[in-house]
């Protein structure tokens, strides 16, 4: 029998890649991605090839994994990108790269996006001094996001940036050595700061029929 690596994971071996839906452990050699290639089960079946719509599906359904949202939130973000001017894609990816939860992970404060989620709900996290507990808060460049100066939230993000293989800060983002520490919004971010191989293109493909 074929050893139990849970739902988080398979979801990450199913989908061939890293979701980094467990923080620092999809950096280690404990990742089931790494452990073992191949689809979800003992006997290793190989599927038919994909058709259009399912490559296309593939795609949305790995950024939503990937970032922790739904599908009624998705089709919010790409009803807001396909109004702004330029490509959609790029447009889609930079809007969901800009929620709060995922700028508290990206700055290392978070160990994952579920944790950031529940360290802004729980009031750990300031955004220009003030107290913002909505995960899907979209920064804007200028903003500064913090960590709130009491014991408990100071505590959380420091056990959170010392652990092993944490990823590097985005260029888009600066983090400061302060205390509590924080973190600016230099830039909007572009295609080339998203961390997930995917094509939105695909995605657009999809949404806009």
């Amino acid at each position: 029998m074929g050893r139990y690596i849970g739902p988080v994971c398979r979801l990450c071996r199913r989908e061939g890649l890293k979701l980094f839906l467990k923080g620092t452990r999809c950096d280690s050699p404990k990742c089931a991605v790494d452990r073992r290639e191949g689809v979800p089960g003992m006997h290793q079946f190989r599927r038919g090839k994909a058709s259009e719509y399912a490559i296309r599906l593939r795609e949305k359904q790995k950024v939503k994994r990937y970032y922790g949202i739904f599908e009624r939130q998705f089709r919010k973000y790409f009803d807001m990108a396909s109004r702004r001017p330029g490509n959609t894609g790029d447009a889609l990816m930079s809007l969901i790269e800009r929620r709060l939860d995922n700028v508290v992970t990206r700055l290392g404060f978070a160990v994952s996006r579920a944790n950031a989620r529940q360290m802004i709900g729980h009031g750990h996290i300031l955004v220009n001094g003030r107290k913002v507990d909505i995960p899907s808060y979209l920064v804007r460049p200028g903003d500064v996001v913090g960590v709130k100066d009491r014991e408990h939230s100071r505590n959380l993000a420091a056990a959170n940036l010392a652990m092993d293989g944490a990823p590097r800060v985005p260029e888009w983002l600066d983090r400061t050595s302060t205390e509590p520490p924080e973190g600016r919004v230099s830039r909007l971010p572009a295609a080339q700061d998203i961390a997930l191989p995917v094509t939105p293109q695909l995605i657009v493909e999809l949404l806009s029929r």
